[in-house]
Parts: C-alpha cells; structure tokens; sequence
C-alpha cells in the first residue's frame, strides 16, 4: 500500500469530516505545514577570521528602546523578547495575570489583546501595551492613558486580512460586559477598523491615539504578513513609532483552519522585506521593528535580530510556558479526543490547563504565580541562548547581529531571506 502526497490520511479525514458535518474546521495554533523557517538557519561562529566574545568576561548586551522616535516615555526593556496580545476572552484572567507577572520579572513588555484591559493585567504588569483592534470591543480611553504604549492592529500573522473568533461558550458574563456583547453568543470580530480605509486615515488616527495620551505613549503598528514591503513603508509614513511584523506561524485563539494554512507568507520571507522598506525611508532603527509568528527560542531571536529586527514576540510559547499542552495532562487532554502536544481546540474552552478558558474551575488549576515564574524562566533561557550566539559570533550587544553572521541551508530559505547558501557566495535571485 502506498499512501498519497496529495490525498494522505489527514486530507481525507478532512473532507470525511467536512462532508459529514458541512461545516468549515475552526481551531487555534498557527500554520502546522512545513514552511522555511530560522531552523533553515545557521550562524557563522567566530574561529580565526573573527574573534568570539569570553562569556564569563565581556559583555553582551541584551537592551532595547522601543518608541522612542515621538514618545515622552518610550518602553525602555531588558530583554527584546515581549509577550504578544492575547486577549481576556481567549485566555483566562488568571493566565493574563501570570503573563504580567512573568514579563515584569524579566523587565519587558506584555500586551492585552483585543477585549481590553482587565485590572489582573494592568496590576501586574511593569509595562503593558494596550491594543487598539477593530472590533473596539472594551476600548476605554481611561486605558489608553493608563497603558505604557498603544498597538494599532491592523492584522494577524494566522489569518492576515481576517477577524478573530470567540465562541459562545467563552462569553462569560464578564467577558460579555467589557465587550458590550450578548453571554453566550459567538462573536466574531471585524476584519478592518470602522473609521479609516487606508494609510492617510492611519495617519489621522495616530495622531488622535497621540492627543488623547499627551504625545507620552508609543503608537505601534501591527500587520500580519503578506505584503510587508508595502505595508511596512505605509505604517512608516502614517507615523508609526513601532511596526510589529507578524508571520504566518502566528497563533490564534480561533480561525478557520484554511485561514491558517493558507493565507499570509511565513516570518522568514516576511522579516528582510519588511527591513529593506525601512532602510530604503532611512528609518531602520529609527522605527523599531517587533518580529513575531513562530518564535520559540534563542536561535529564533538572535537570527530575528541578525535579520534586522528589534526584538521579537512570543505568543505559542508563552502558552506553552505557562503549561498548554503539559505531559501530566494527556489523559484529560485524550478525554478530549487529543493528546498532549496536539491539543489546539482552544475555542472550546475546556482547556485542562486553566489557560485558554473562562471556566471557573479549569482557570482555578492555573497558579498564576507559578505560570508567570515559568514564563519569566522562558524569556531569560531565549535572552541567554541569543547571547551565546551573538558572543560566538564576536558581537557585544545581540542589536549587533548582522545577516553577515548567517548563512542557510535551502536554497528557498538562502532566497527568503538574503543570505548565502550554506558553503557559497550565492544569494538566490541576486
């Protein structure tokens, strides 16, 4: 028996389910299909011509300024790994407290999510980004002001060009006050903001965001990856202080599973485009540039940073952190009809793990000061990985990384991301 590449198991299974049902698939996660991504990869590391930095001895500098370009008060953070947004809605009060907790432990950044800002987050957070979506659901202008910086999101790595989902089932009474919303009824979001089409709109809109904060707050803006090149110099021109780029390994709460194995390109081809705008407006460094969708470590964020980023945000891997998918739980998890290291049905909300679930009992397993030491111990393993790296590659601050360093070990990942084929001078398509 031979099994087909175009028909396998999983594709069939697929049109068995869709044709029983006659429904579409919805789940969480990002892209599962294989796509070139930093594990195409590979550093230089310094041998005799490049000097490595001594670990116990010199410095490497791991800081970032994000903001700083308009804002009184830029995010000035230790480490350039930030949580990205993940609502009160889709995650449970307490697993937004341990991500508060767990950023302000390693002195960076988190931020809310659409739904707005819930007080568990707000208290527990040394700097909180408050994002402005297109759904407004919970937009307060008290929050505005009380944030540490605005993120205008204009799309999402999973589902570019898409709105988010939350179930009924999710929609708790609390849920449904701070989004002026039904209890129990599905919600799905707008897939683009209500009073602007297009990048003069944004323009006026930033400036607004900035009035209604004292000019005192940094204004990011977020797009999910298709057209960065584009994108890019028109969040740039519209007056962004941060551009966060998201690729197409980006989780989500809930989408429709063609949504996420189909639409966007992934981090890798997105993240030098997204660079060479800048560059070409001389506003790389200028503007910083937040890089997330399928980051997991401190290779990923060291060749982010080579690649030209800022920093990065993790959103998968916090969750993971925090204890989604956690071994001792495959039992619950089968119970479930998954496993542990499978389970993606976050919009049902029965997560054993009290993260993705605004049920009272299952949240209650989550210990959120114990999650937001486990996220904490996450972020400072990737920031020690990147500066093994950046030392070995004779670099004293990871901001010094350089495609210069990299080299790749496909000839699609050599062209996605404008560096040499491993072994070679060559740069695909130059």
């Amino acid at each position: 028996m031979r099994e087909s590449a175009t028909f396998d198991r999983s594709t069939i299974a697929e049109i068995q389910r869709a044709a029983e049902t006659g429904i579409y698939d919805i789940r969480g996660g990002g892209a599962k299909r294989r796509v070139p991504h930093f594990d195409d990869l590979l550093f230089l590391g310094a041998s005799m011509s490049r000097y490595p930095l001594e670990g116990y001895r010199e410095r490497c500098d791991t800081d970032v300024v994000l903001g700083d370009r308009n804002a009184t008060y830029p995010l000035h953070l230790s480490t350039p790994v930030t949580i990205a947004g993940m609502s009160f809605g889709a995650l449970s009060g307490r697993a937004k407290e341990a991500l508060g907790r767990g950023a302000s432990e390693v002195d960076t950044s988190t931020t809310t999510g659409d739904g707005g800002m819930t007080e568990e987050e707000r208290g527990q957070s040394k700097h909180l980004v408050y994002q402005y979506l297109p759904s407004r659901y919970g937009m307060n202008p008290d929050h505005l002001r009380m944030a540490d910086a605005i993120e205008v999101v204009l799309g999402q790595g999973a589902k570019p060009g898409g709105g988010g989902m939350l179930l009924g089932q999710k929609i708790t009474e609390r849920v449904a006050g701070m989004r002026t919303l039904p209890v129990g009824v599905d919600q799905r979001s707008a897939c683009r903001h209500p009073d602007w089409t297009g990048p003069d709109d944004l323009e006026i809109k930033i400036r607004e965001l900035r009035e209604i904060t004292d000019w005192e707050k940094p204004v990011y803006v977020k797009i999910g990856a298709s057209r960065p090149y584009y994108d890019v110099k028109l969040a740039a021109k519209a007056g962004a202080d941060v551009i966060v780029l998201d690729g197409m390994q980006g989780g989500t709460a809930a989408t429709q599973d063609v949504f996420i194995e189909h639409v966007g390109i992934p981090t890798l081809a997105a993240l030098p485009q997204a660079v060479q705008a800048l560059q070409e407006e001389g506003l790389h460094r200028q503007i910083q540039l937040v890089v997330s969708g399928g980051v997991r470590n401190g290779a990923d964020l060291a060749k982010c940073m080579a690649l030209g980023a800022d920093a990065v945000a993790i959103g998968t891997a916090a969750l993971i952190a925090l204890g989604d998918n956690a071994p001792h739980l495959d039992e619950e998890y089968r119970a479930l009809g998954s496993a542990a290291g499978f389970y993606d049905d976050w919009q049902a909300g029965r997560d054993p793990a009290g993260i993705t679930t605004q049920d009272d009992d299952l949240a209650a397993r989550l210990d959120p000061v114990v999650g937001g030491r486990r996220v904490a111990n996450l972020i400072r393993v990737m920031t020690m990985e990147a500066q093994i790296i950046a030392r070995a590659c004779g670099k004293a601050h990871l901001h010094s990384l350089e495609p210069e360093d990299l080299v790749a070990l496909t000839i699609e990942a050599a062209a996605m991301a404008r560096v040499p084929l491993a072994g070679t001078s060559w740069i695909p398509g130059r």
